[in-house]
């Protein structure tokens, strides 16, 4: 039984849960998705609070440049560059038997330096919003301060009374411990079973205390969120529920939209834009997805991708009962190879407040993200990790949907034509060479042994 219904009536009720609990590959086109100025209602935040985000990090500016000099180039600004991809997109289009619609690009966040990921938005900005928060309140650092005084051992021995904890698959942990270990303060790292080994080596080369589990994201979460309850000095980054987190993904579609126009990339109803977000329990996709909203109004359509082991924000929105149920609860389990998006129980606050921003949702095998990997670097040079492959099909699955979503959303052929397709590239850069190498090997034997 779940909530007081036994799992046939579920299915009988939503039918598509029985491709999901199949493992088939899945779309869904969200029929409650609503204009955006009645959607971003929903969400309790609003374009000053970005814009706030967005100042904070760029006082912050002065202080990364010096801290972590790989980002000095871009004065302290940790952005990533989208780039064409046109070679891929005629591969796929070969693969997925499409007509040539639009064009495809791809956004670096794969590259973002410091973590790799796209994780260095959110979880490096709530570490930045807390440590300004401290600093300030103990007269360490006025606003109108070069923040680069924080790089100095007054700065770190005063931060090294303080905590800070999180609950992760790998990446967020990652930029969290990095950044937070950098300022000085005592950060601690609970990662779930499918976490990679290099990612929890990483993490204590830079002085993280990491505490592993057998179990998956939801329990190390949970458990990080108990101790660190147990200790007034210790503030828990909490991925399912972090509006700091959101509002730090959220500042990346106002940087994008400086990138289209230095593109001359045209994003109105006439130029639609489609983006293709992976998903794990939601904070990322529904950050950026938030801020592109606001960016590019009802002229952005957002799609979240999970593996098909993982498809907890889809169950969740689809049946309206977002983390009140997770993918266990209809016999999933949760075990993928896009260990970033290892997550069966989604945010519920990025369910609900999101549900009527998101135009769809999919899911992708983990041996079709190793053949996406692997026509990626054959076609592009690019090599990514399985997770941040899953935005890869997105284009697809809107050009061959079958729901009468284009015409709903009046998405004519000639605006199709005209159309930018963006694929977030969530992760990858630090994978290490030889487990890379092995991710490639495995992607070409798959692609090989497909018939002709």
């Amino acid at each position: 039984m779940l909530l007081g219904k036994p799992l046939t009536a579920w299915c009988n009720e939503y039918p598509l849960l029985n491709e999901l609990i199949a493992l088939r590959e899945t779309s869904w086109f969200n029929p409650g998705v609503a204009d955006a100025a009645e959607a971003l209602a929903d969400v309790g935040l609003t374009r000053a609070d970005v814009d706030d985000a967005s100042a904070r990090l760029a006082r912050f500016a002065p202080y990364i440049a010096r801290a972590f000099p790989e980002t000095a180039a871009s004065a302290g600004i940790i952005e990533s560059g989208i780039r064409a991809v046109p070679q891929l997109q005629a591969l796929l289009a070969e693969r997925y038997g499409l007509s040539d619609s639009g064009a495809l690009w791809l956004k670096q966040d794969s590259h973002l330096p410091i973590s790799g990921s796209i994780k260095a938005r959110g979880g490096i900005y709530e570490v930045l919003k807390h440590a300004e928060e401290l600093a300030l309140a103990a007269g360490l650092l006025k606003q109108t301060d070069d923040y680069s005084v924080l790089d100095s051992d007054t700065a770190r021995a005063f931060f090294g009374r303080y905590k800070i904890a999180v609950g992760s698959t790998g990446n967020l942990g990652l930029s969290i411990g990095i950044v937070s270990a950098r300022l000085g303060f005592q950060a601690t790292v609970h990662m779930s079973a499918d976490a990679r080994q290099w990612k929890k080596d990483k993490l204590r080369a830079h002085g993280v205390s990491v505490v592993e589990y057998a179990c998956d994201y939801s329990v190390a979460v949970a458990e990080g969120r108990k101790q660190a309850g147990a200790d007034p000095y210790c503030h828990f980054v909490d991925d399912e529920n972090s509006t700091s987190l959101f509002l730090g993904y959220a500042v990346a579609a106002q940087r994008l939209q400086q990138q289209f126009a230095a593109a001359a990339i045209r994003v109105d109803a006439e130029h639609p834009l489609f983006v293709y977000l992976p998903c794990g329990v939601g904070g990322g996709p529904g950050g950026v997805a938030f801020g592109l909203k606001l960016a590019f109004g009802d002229a952005v359509h957002c799609l979240f991708a999970e593996p098909t082991h993982s498809p907890c924000m889809l169950i969740g929105v689809h049946t309206g009962r977002h983390d009140q149920v997770s993918v266990q609860d209809f016999g999933i389990d949760n075990l993928t190879a896009a260990d970033g998006l290892a997550v069966g129980r989604p945010s519920g606050f990025v369910g609900r407040a999101m549900q009527r921003s998101i135009d769809g949702y999919y899911t992708v095998s983990d041996e079709e993200l190793y053949r996406l990997l692997a026509l990626l670097d054959s076609s592009e040079g690019l090599r990514l990790e399985p997770s941040a492959l899953a935005g890869l099909p997105g284009m697809a699955r809107v050009l061959s949907e079958q729901q009468g979503y284009r015409a709903r959303m009046q998405l004519t052929p000639s605006r199709m034509a005209r159309a930018t397709h963006l694929i977030w590239a969530t992760g990858g850069s630090m994978v290490p060479a030889a487990e890379m190498a092995g991710y490639l090997a495995k992607g070409r034997q798959l692609l090989q042994a497909e018939p002709a």
